[in-house]
This record gives structure tokens, C-alpha cells and sequence, in this order.
């Protein structure tokens, strides 16, 4: 693949040329030149659009298909397609499939769903299998496993996340431990407060969080390893997991995007698309959860995405499915709530949690970058949505900022 880029303004702090409008001349998929008007003697494809801006590559660290088992929700072919024109060259894909990927050739066989596409797909291995027993966890890292964790599936046993992280930390594993005490959630379908109480829907509490995450972040602390605690959503998570930061325990956590978007007022019109997991939470958590990522305390926002067909969703509130996607919408949304900078260092600092390898846009390097305009002004429609399933949650919400595509492994990806 050979394109010029044409007035591209870098956006990457690692990069000598952060903040340059360049052109940026790409051969056999390795940047070969970087300069302020490169000329084009071997009429070179070339890539010249409004506002062109350019960033490494971004990175999902929650993200479902469907593929194996749900392939009438998603399949790992369009959801890539999906991927590569939202803007991301790599996700880290949930074991949410039937079965779930709790096995070494499972892991092998959706890594190598991605190896001749443009998006790497690094899966997550499950944690426990259908007994509820630790899964060969070894096996599925030396596999391509990045971590292990059980989707939305809070880890009840105390033991079982003890014993998880005290055998991980043999070979520096990650474990997912999702922050919801089933007790004290009760089957409440969003969050308990006084939007809750004036609709009639059951209400779960911020409680539920808190409590799941001090016990994890207890066994922690006893066992040492690594935990990783997905889409936190409450003002007092935040505060916990400073706290154990400042402590020196090996804990990351992430926040997903329509957490920092919406609060439970919009469940006021029962659309079952605002019925996520957890739950959207108030004015007041948003506001912590945003200086959480601003002082680093979360460290990534994920899209969080999870295709679900049309009779998961259109029913009644009490039996809908958790779950919005969120590929398409996430740089939209996520860089009407922080500035352009932010937003790119967001999308592209969650591998380093992972152990990921991250490239540079220099000279020489690996072509693996987003195209972008980040002052594009729209209102998220059903024409935006190239996902099998529709069920978004920002739909009619006003966004900020258009995805123009992708470039990796020699290869380019450019959405109409």
C-alpha cells in the first residue's frame, strides 16, 4: 500500500512532528518520508481531506462481536470493518460469545480471525468456565490472551479472585474483576435514586459497586498481581481507586464512554438503548468520573461496545437486554466531552496498560495510524451506524468530531 497524505496535523506527543501540518508519504506500508510538501513523482495515491488530522492508531479495550455463537448480532468480519472506519487499528475482543473463549486454540482461532486485517483483534480470555472453575489461564496468554475476565459477570467467590491473582502474577497476567455486588444490585435495571423511584423502575445501587470494589481491591493488596476493574461508574470508585493507587497496588480500571455522556435522567422516556451495564449513574459521578480520567486516576475509556439484535432490545424496559454499541459513536462523543488532545491521548494510552507494543509516527516506522477531523459537528444518526446491530444509545445525540479511517499493516481503510 503507497499513499501520500496531503496537509495532515499530527497529533501525537511521542512524535517530533506533534502539532506540524505535513505531508506524510507511506511505502509498502512503512512511513518513508514526513515533510511540509513532498512531492509525488510515482503518482502515489493520494489522500487529501478537510481538517486532515493524524494519530497513532487507537485502541478499545472492551469491545464484543458475537462471533462465535451470536453471529446474527455481529460477526467478527464486519465488526473488524467496523473497527478499522471508527478508528481503531486494535480492540481487546470480550470472551461474550458461545462458547466462550476459555481454551488456547479458542484464543488462537479468533487471533487469527484478524491476521490478514487491517485491526488486530488481542483477545480476552474468560476466567472462569461453565463450573465456575479458574480456566487454564497460562495456556491462553502463551495463545495471545492480553487478560482474563468474565464479561459483566462480577467474580462472587472471594477465593476464585484470590486464587486468580496469586497464580497470574507467575507470569505477569491481568485479571478482570467487574465491580457489581449481585446481592446488592438485586436485578435493578438502573440506577437506584430519585429518577428511579419517580418512573417505577427498580433501582440498583451505587452500593453494589462499592462494596465488589473494596473486597477486590482488599484481596489485592493480600495477594499482590494485577487487576484490572472495567466501566466504573460512581463518584466513590473513583476516590477508592486513587486511594489504592497512591498505595502503590497494581490496579487500572476504565470508564466507558456513555458514562461520561449521560446521566440516569435520559432513562425518563424508558428507550431501552440507555439500558446499560453499569448503569448510567448521576450529574455528580460523571463529573468525578471526567477528573478521573483527566488526572489519570481511570486509565482508559472504552466504547464498551456490545451489538445486541432488535428482540434483545425492543421489549419491555424490566426485560431488555444491558448493552450498547459504541464503535462508530465513540470518538463523537468523546471528544465533545474533552479536548482534541485529550481525546487522542485517551484513545491511544490504554495498550501500554495491556503490554500492547505501541508505534511512533516517525520516519521508517510501521504505518499504523487514524485519520480525522476532529471540528465536524453532526447529529449521530441511523446513517452513522455500520454495525449489524443498531442498538445505540447515541442516537440524535449532537457529536463532535468524524473518523475518516485508518492505515495499518499495509493497508487502508476509508469510510464513504
Amino acid at each position: 500500500m503507497n499513499t501520500l497524505l496531503k496537509s495532515a496535523t499530527i497529533i501525537d506527543k511521542t512524535s517530533d512532528f506533534h502539532n506540524n501540518k505535513v505531508d506524510i508519504l507511506i511505502e509498502n506500508g512503512i512511513i518513508s518520508n514526513i515533510d511540509f510538501n513532498i512531492i509525488n513523482p510515482k503518482n502515489y495515491k493520494e489522500i487529501n481531506l478537510t481538517n486532515l488530522h493524524v494519530s497513532r492508531g487507537w485502541f478499545d479495550s472492551s469491545v464484543s462481536f458475537g462471533e462465535p455463537g451470536f453471529e446474527d448480532r455481529e460477526t467478527i468480519d464486519n465488526g473488524l470493518k467496523v473497527a478499522s472506519r471508527s478508528g481503531f487499528t486494535s480492540i481487546a475482543l470480550q470472551p461474550n460469545t458461545n462458547p466462550i473463549s476459555e481454551s488456547r486454540s479458542q484464543i488462537e482461532y479468533i487471533k487469527n480471525k484478524s491476521v490478514n486485517e487491517l485491526v488486530e483483534i488481542y483477545p480476552i480470555g474468560a476466567l472462569t468456565n461453565f463450573k465456575s472453575e479458574l480456566t487454564e489461564m497460562y495456556d491462553m496468554k502463551s495463545g495471545g490472551a492480553i487478560c482474563f475476565g468474565d464479561y459483566k459477570k462480577p467474580i462472587i467467590n472471594a477465593n476464585t479472585l484470590k486464587l486468580a491473582l496469586l497464580y497470574s502474577s507467575n507470569f505477569n497476567g491481568i485479571i478482570l474483576s467487574f465491580p457489581e455486588d449481585k446481592v446488592l444490585s438485586n436485578n435493578g435495571v438502573m440506577n437506584e435514586n430519585i429518577t428511579s423511584t419517580s418512573i417505577g423502575l427498580k433501582g440498583s445501587p451505587s452500593l453494589s459497586e462499592h462494596v465488589q470494589i473494596m473486597r477486590d481491591l482488599s484481596i489485592l493488596e493480600y495477594t499482590g498481581g494485577n487487576l484490572h476493574i472495567p466501566t466504573i461508574s460512581t463518584s466513590k470508585s473513583v476516590d477508592m481507586i486513587r486511594h489504592a493507587k497512591k498505595k502503590k497496588l497494581n490496579v487500572s480500571c476504565s470508564v466507558a464512554v456513555h458514562n461520561l455522556f449521560f446521566s440516569d435522567n435520559t432513562l425518563l422516556n424508558f428507550n431501552t438503548n440507555f439500558k446499560v451495564q453499569p448503569p448510567l449513574r448521576t450529574k455528580d459521578d460523571i463529573k468525578s468520573l471526567i477528573d478521573g480520567v483527566k488526572d489519570g486516576t481511570i486509565d482508559m475509556v472504552t466504547s464498551d461496545h456490545n451489538p445486541l439484535n432488535i428482540e434483545l432490545k425492543k421489549t419491555e424496559f424490566d426485560n431488555a437486554e444491558y448493552g450498547t454499541i459504541g464503535l462508530e459513536s465513540f470518538f463523537g462523543a468523546l471528544n465533545s466531552i474533552f479536548s482534541t488532545k485529550m481525546t487522542v491521548k485517551i484513545l491511544t494510552s490504554g495498550k501500554t496498560v495491556f503490554n500492547i507494543p505501541e508505534n511512533k509516527i516517525e520516519i521508517g516506522e510501521t504505518a499504523n495510524l487514524t485519520l480525522f477531523n476532529p471540528d465536524k459537528e453532526y447529529i449521530f444518526d441511523k446513517n452513522n451506524i455500520l454495525s449489524k446491530s443498531k442498538n445505540s444509545i447515541f442516537k440524535k445525540s449532537k457529536l463532535r468530531g468524524m473518523v475518516y479511517g485508518t492505515i495499518n499493516k499495509n493497508k487502508l481503510s476509508i469510510r464513504k
